[in-house]
């Protein structure tokens, strides 16, 4: 059994989403436990009226009671260490503590699951910064990890070593033998980007341990000709924020002039319907879970603030992968291979 902590209260729809999640997830793996952080009476409330519906097992699912709730309006690091009943504070605090608790989920702030888990459970030893790590689908059909998405705007050309690093790892971790990794720039050439990004090219193309490709370009990305896209904090939060509205511009886009005439009407329905429900649920960001916080000493994984019980199902799932395939042992055993100096120790 693997046990993955839950902050009930973190997110837009919290509890109520939030706790039907964790009980999809319970029902898809039998080799799962939960414990839920949060107010015991919501959160009961929650799993009296689901459990109506759908049966579920009481003994592997575990609540402890907090009095606080982190907001999007408190100052993360402020909020860390004042609200030490909060069921962020509490559910990271059993992550740390608690050998059999290997993996944690919240939809909660971002700021705060960030300064949190740094503060609370500690980064991996020789890693410079933590990085955010969300999952993209591709043009062919797979998947890639966009490193970093936006915990670090400002960077060094260790950072994205790092960041190289931690995607291979995670990568790995996921069943791609060999990642690709790609450095996300302004242009393929060797030559090409600002001096970070110069300088992180040369260091990336001896780093023993990951197989880097060269320069991409942002609309590379989602090419599927690469599995891990290297970015500084602010160009990746940058990329995913485009990426997702424009996934989102295109199908409204594509809805209207749909609705516009009665031809294409028939023609939707008739012949492309299938085909644009499979473009959806593609896009669908649900179906990838979380981002995975990486560099932390365990497995965190931060929800979207606005996820439903489908999306939370799979960041626990997603949580409990991770942690099953040793996804932290991993990079510790990269890193061992790196000499850390020649690439500009920590920063």
């Amino acid at each position: 059994m693997i046990k993955i902590v839950v902050d009930a209260m973190g997110g837009d729809n919290a509890p109520n989403e939030i706790v039907k999640g964790a009980l999809q997830a319970l029902a898809k793996d039998k080799e799962l436990c939960v414990l839920l952080t949060g107010d015991r009476e919501k959160i009961e409330a929650v799993l009296q009226a689901e459990g109506k519906k759908d049966a579920y097992d009481a003994s592997r699912l575990e609540i402890v009671h907090c009095t606080e709730v982190i907001t999007n309006d408190d100052a993360p690091t402020l909020a860390i260490r004042q609200k030490k009943d909060s069921s962020l504070v509490v559910a990271l605090k059993a992550l740390k503590e608690d050998e059999q608790t290997q993996g944690f989920v919240s939809a909660g702030s971002t700021g705060a699951v960030l300064t949190g888990a740094l503060l609370r459970v500690g980064r991996i030893r020789g890693i410079s910064r933590p990085a955010v790590c969300p999952v993209l689908p591709t043009a062919k059909g797979g998947k890639v990890l966009l490193i970093d998405a936006g915990a670090n705007a400002e960077c060094k050309p260790v950072n994205l070593c790092h960041f190289a690093l931690m995607g291979t790892a995670y990568a790995r971790a996921s069943g791609i033998a060999e990642p690709r990794v790609g450095l996300v720039t302004n242009g393929t050439e060797d030559h090409k980007g600002d001096p970070l990004h110069q300088e992180a090219h040369e260091l990336l193309k001896t780093l023993p341990g990951i197989r880097f490709v060269g320069n991409v370009e942002g609309r590379d990305i989602m090419s599927g000709e690469i599995d891990v896209a290297v970015c500084d904090g602010f160009s990746g939060n940058i990329a995913l924020k485009t990426t997702e509205g424009t996934a989102l511009a295109v199908m409204q886009i594509i809805k209207q002039n749909i609705m516009a005439s009665f031809w294409a009407k028939v023609g939707y329905a008739l012949f492309m319907k299938k085909a644009f429900k499979n473009i959806k649920r593609v896009m669908d960001y649900s179906k990838y879970g979380g981002a995975v916080l990486l560099g932390i000493d365990k497995v965190v994984v931060k929800s979207h603030g606005s996820s439903k019980a489908d999306s939370i199902c799979a960041s626990v799932l997603q949580a409990k992968a991770a942690a099953q395939s040793g996804l932290v042992p991993s990079i510790k055993q990269m890193l061992e291979k790196v000499d850390l100096e020649a690439i500009g120790g920590e920063a």
